[in-house]
């Protein structure tokens, strides 16, 4: 028997499978498409060949995310926000609070005992302070996105990138490029100045220990050392820190499963 927990967002679409125990037994990662059910059937099917098990395994399925409304197989459709902050306490159980960077926004979350969420806030009304934005400028500085991390690490003398908007902060990128600044500071800068919209978020839910980074942009070395730098406390990082919402959401659909296995039983 396996639990699925599949996460739709922006960027990519994550599925973690887990066993009754809790034990994850499988992953899949795919782009996001508009078709969101059969985006998120391909998700599912690299989690149970990953797990070398059959669709038929698949006893229960907790999606997440932009799409979850939009899988008509689903059992039951749980907030990304939920889901991050069950899948960060899980990993790292002494966390309570939460950065979840993703292609669309970023957050910030505080969470109580048991993983839940107390209070969040979001950073939704421009691009600049979320992952899409360091696609768009890794296109245009012409490096691929895996690079992005270790070429923001050689930085030596980081340009600020001071804009709130995307559209000024891709013209500040164009300024410096035309100035002849090496790519490695322009991206140290995107990335401090990420790590700065971070630090407001956590400041307005009351930062006061460690943090729990998840995300794909979680996946970035220099990002990690821009907020470690940036925020003074420590910073984890998930060893899948992207499949963080996806795993969240599988153990909270085992949850649920558990209680309606009890209630027929009973």
């Amino acid at each position: 028997m396996l639990i699925a927990g599949i996460d739709i967002g922006s960027g990519t679409t994550k599925a973690v499978l887990v066993d009754g125990d809790g034990m994850v037994r499988g992953r899949g990662l795919v782009r996001t498409k508009a078709d969101f059910e059969k985006v998120t059937h391909e998700a599912l099917a690299a989690a149970t060949s990953d797990a070398a098990a059959a669709p038929g395994d698949v006893a229960y399925v907790a999606t997440t995310g932009l799409g979850r409304y939009a899988v008509p197989f689903r059992d039951i459709q749980i907030t990304d926000l939920t889901c991050g902050a069950r899948g960060a306490a899980t990993l790292f159980p002494a966390t309570h609070y939460v950065l979840d960077i993703g292609a669309q926004c970023s957050r910030a979350i505080k969470l109580r005992d048991g993983g839940k969420v107390k209070e969040f806030h979001m950073n939704e009304k421009c691009a600049a302070g979320s992952g899409g934005f360091l696609e768009r400028a890794a296109k245009y500085l012409e490096v691929g996105l895996a690079e992005v991390g270790a070429l923001s690490l050689g930085a030596g003398r980081p340009q600020p990138i001071s804009s709130v908007c995307a559209v000024l902060a891709e013209s500040e990128i164009i300024n410096h490029v035309s100035e002849g600044v090496g790519v490695e500071n322009i991206l140290r800068g995107i990335h401090n100045s990420l790590a700065d919209r971070a630090l407001s978020l956590l400041k307005r839910v009351g930062l006061d220990g460690e943090v729990t980074l998840i995300g794909g942009v979680a996946l970035q070395a220099g990002m990690v050392a821009a907020l470690r730098d940036k925020l003074g406390v420590p910073v984890n990082v998930p060893d899948a820190p992207q499949l963080t919402t996806a795993l969240g959401a599988a153990l909270l659909g085992l949850q649920r499963f558990r209680k309606l296995a009890a209630a027929r039983a009973a």
